[in-house]
């Protein structure tokens, strides 16, 4: 390897850590709700509010097919489904606010959506 070589491994790794980074604080948001939306097919199927609280497993049933997903401790999960490649059961858990499972084959999408505390506005002119 010549000095050139070590320069730009270098470079690539203080760029790559520097964007891992700023994604970081940038969507790290701090949200009062948090709550999964579940979609079939492009129309809402079930909203529900996301706390350590909640724990629910129901089924999702189709004409296309059946997926059971698990809410718990925050965190929802498809457990179990009846499509070939079981790409969805095998994501995990998801839990922060933009993440979100899909399965493909039945047309389901669930995305964890959170609501932001409204920030006061002060104007120009306050008396």
């Amino acid at each position: 390897m010549k000095r050139l070589d070590v320069f730009i491994i270098a470079l690539v790794i203080i760029v790559s850590l520097t964007s891992l980074q700023i994604f970081k604080t940038r969507f790290n948001k701090n949200f009062y709700e948090k709550y999964v939306e579940i979609k079939v097919d492009g129309k809402i199927f079930k909203t529900m509010p996301l706390n350590n609280n909640n724990q629910k497993v129901f089924t999702i049933k189709t004409d296309l097919g059946t997926n059971v997903v698990k809410i718990e401790k925050g965190k929802v999960s498809i457990i179990e489904a009846d499509c070939r490649d079981k790409i969805c059961v095998k994501d995990g858990p998801i839990e922060k606010p933009g993440e979100m499972l899909v399965c493909l084959p039945h047309k389901l999408v669930i995305e964890i959506k959170g609501k932001k505390a409204l920030k006061a506005e002060v104007d120009e002119i306050s008396y």
